[in-house]
């Protein structure tokens, strides 16, 4: 009994934090508003604000199974650049089947093959991820230039088949995400697997956990999320551009910064459900800073640097020894 009541108020408590959270943020979006004459709170604006966060926030989901197994993987940008690819090439061809499959094949074939070489090699994670983060440059970049390859990538996805990065179809997607996303890190044997694994290798082995396949697993879901990040994307620009220089780590900054804001609430709301609302408050953040005049690419990207620098610190302040 004591331990049904104990879990009903944690969940009451989560109920109110959440209310709160949600509160805080309509009184921020005003705040905004005001700052921002009026041009914030506009129905288009708001509307590009959403539209923005939806890929972002897929990938921020990937990689909260990332580090709860303890994982970092710096290549997923270089998936997301090539599995936008093949959404278009596909997708031109095939229609909306091939925009799907084409993120979502991609997204989760090169996961897990990074998963493999992170289980099978004892490689630290943040290394190999950089050392795919490269190849995966290099094999979009030799995309664009091949003769036969190049007028496939250089195109556009057309625009019948965009309906997916569109309001209000992303929405329904995101709230599919949402569910999916929270149903297996919360509920099932797997997501259990996982967290167990991040919290101690060692203990999770000792418990009967096989932690080769769960590792596995994890490539297989955060490839999920990728996959469908990919196509988001593509669904939602209509084209993707060859990142090169280690440049395509990039596109893992903004959702970085959106895991660890969720990871510092956490103790009050569960991370999964709170990705989606800070990415809204980030993106709301850098929204503003362009109404304002902030130029993108100097100081936006200061502004972001700042971000994941402060949210790392908050977040990590009760962890002791080294923080992976």
């Amino acid at each position: 009994m004591r331990t049904g009541l104990a879990g009903s108020g944690e969940k009451r408590s989560s109920m109110i934090f959440l209310a709160l959270l949600i509160a805080a943020v309509a009184v921020i979006a005003v705040v905004f508003n005001f700052i921002s004459g009026g041009r914030f709170l506009t129905g288009s604006n708001l509307s590009v604000i959403i539209s923005h966060t939806i890929y972002p926030t897929f990938i921020a989901w990937s990689l909260c199974f990332l580090f709860a197994c303890g994982y970092t993987d710096m290549s997923i940008g270089g998936v997301v650049v090539l599995g936008s690819f093949a959404s278009c090439v596909m997708g031109n061809k095939l229609g909306y089947p091939g925009v799907i499959l084409g993120g979502l094949i991609t997204g989760t074939l090169l996961i897990f093959i990074n998963f493999n070489i992170f289980a099978f090699t004892k490689i630290p994670s943040w290394i190999a991820g950089i050392s795919l983060a490269m190849i995966y440059e290099a094999f979009a970049v030799m995309l664009k230039a091949g003769k036969a390859t190049k007028p496939l990538v250089d195109t556009e996805l057309l625009r019948e088949f965009r309906l997916l990065g569109q309001l209000p179809w992303s929405l329904i997607l995101l709230a599919l995400g949402l569910a999916a996303s929270y149903f297996i890190y919360n509920r099932t044997t797997v997501g259990l697997n996982i967290r167990a694994l991040g919290g101690n290798r060692d203990v999770a082995r000792s418990l009967g956990i096989d932690v080769l396949k769960t590792l596995l697993l994890v490539g297989l879901i955060s490839g999920l999320f990728i996959g469908f990040a990919s196509f988001l994307q593509e669904s939602y620009s209509g084209r993707t551009t060859v990142k090169t220089g280690l440049t395509s780590i990039y596109i893992v900054f903004q959702p970085l910064a959106i895991v660890l804001l969720a990871q510092i609430m956490q103790t009050r709301i569960n991370v999964i459900v709170a990705v989606p609302i800070c990415a809204f408050i980030i993106y709301a953040v850098f929204n503003l800073l362009t109404i304002l005049g902030v130029p993108s690419g100097t100081l936006q990207e200061a502004f972001l640097g700042a971000f994941l620098i402060i949210f790392g610190v908050i977040g990590q302040r009760n962890a002791k020894g080294v923080v992976k």
